[in-house]
């Protein structure tokens, strides 16, 4: 049986890094709302888990990274689902400078 392969989908977000190391916006730059968004930090420093039952395009969320060095690096793995309750993850990096991917 021939399944269809679905469309490509964009991540939604930008992250603003201008504060880093201690602080940065995930920004949902997406045209649809995300629900059931949790963030997950792996790396230096302490970031507090976090959980919003909705983000709305144009709208923001801050993670704050608490003791983290200029020069440590880490990864915060973001979950969200889409309005047709569809669920997707992104590991975004978390370093300060051009070194980001």
């Amino acid at each position: 049986m021939h399944h269809p392969t679905p469309t490509a989908y964009a991540v939604p977000f930008t992250i603003d890094r201008s504060l880093a190391p201690r602080r940065y916006d995930l920004v949902n730059t997406g045209d649809e709302p995300v629900d059931g968004l949790t963030l997950t930090h792996l790396g230096n420093g302490y970031c507090p888990p976090l959980a919003v039952r909705r983000l709305d395009p144009g709208r923001a969320l801050t993670i704050a990274v608490f003791g983290a060095a200029a020069d440590d690096t880490g990864i915060v793995v973001v979950r969200w689902r889409r309005p047709d309750r569809s669920e997707y993850l992104w590991r975004m990096s978390l370093v300060a400078d051009g070194r980001a991917v």
